[in-house]
Formats: C-alpha cells, sequence, structure tokens
C-alpha cells in the first residue's frame, strides 16, 4: 500500500519529551550556554533536564525520580490555553 501524500523532510534534529522524564534530543544539533559557548554533548542523542535538579544540567542525571517529578510526554498546554 502506497501514499499518494508528500513525504515531509527529516528534521536535523528531533525532541521527544519522556513522560515524568527528560527531554531526549536526536540527531543534529548544537547545545549552546546562555553566553553562547558550545556545550560537548559527546553523542548524538543526549537526554536534557526537565525537573531543574540535575547535578549535571543541561543534561539529566535521573534526579526526576527522587524528586517525584512529573510531567506528560505530550505536548504541555500552557494555562488558559
Amino acid at each position: 500500500m502506497t501514499s499518494d501524500a508528500p513525504r515531509r523532510p527529516r528534521p536535523a534534529a528531533t525532541v521527544t519529551p519522556c513522560v515524568d522524564g527528560p527531554l531526549l534530543l536526536r540527531g543534529d544539533y548544537e547545545l549552546l550556554t546562555p553566553e553562547g559557548e558550545r556545550i560537548e554533548p559527546g553523542r548524538r542523542t543526549v537526554a536534557l533536564c526537565r525537573c531543574g535538579r540535575s547535578a549535571i544540567k543541561p543534561f539529566c542525571d535521573g534526579t526526576h525520580d527522587s524528586a517525584r517529578f512529573r510531567a506528560p510526554g505530550d505536548r504541555e498546554r500552557p494555562p488558559g490555553g
């Protein structure tokens, strides 16, 4: 079975929110400090802290588990949105 729908180009990078966990960043990306300095991730896939309690920010160290961080894996909507 084939589809007549046009294929979307593959993005250079993807971000996937994990339920109650980090954001997974995959692909071709660049991480920068607020001052614009490059952060060397060391790999093509990284887990970025979403709970704010990681000791190795911006990367996740698993602290979200002990902090009992809760967040959905789907799109979070702003209040009133």
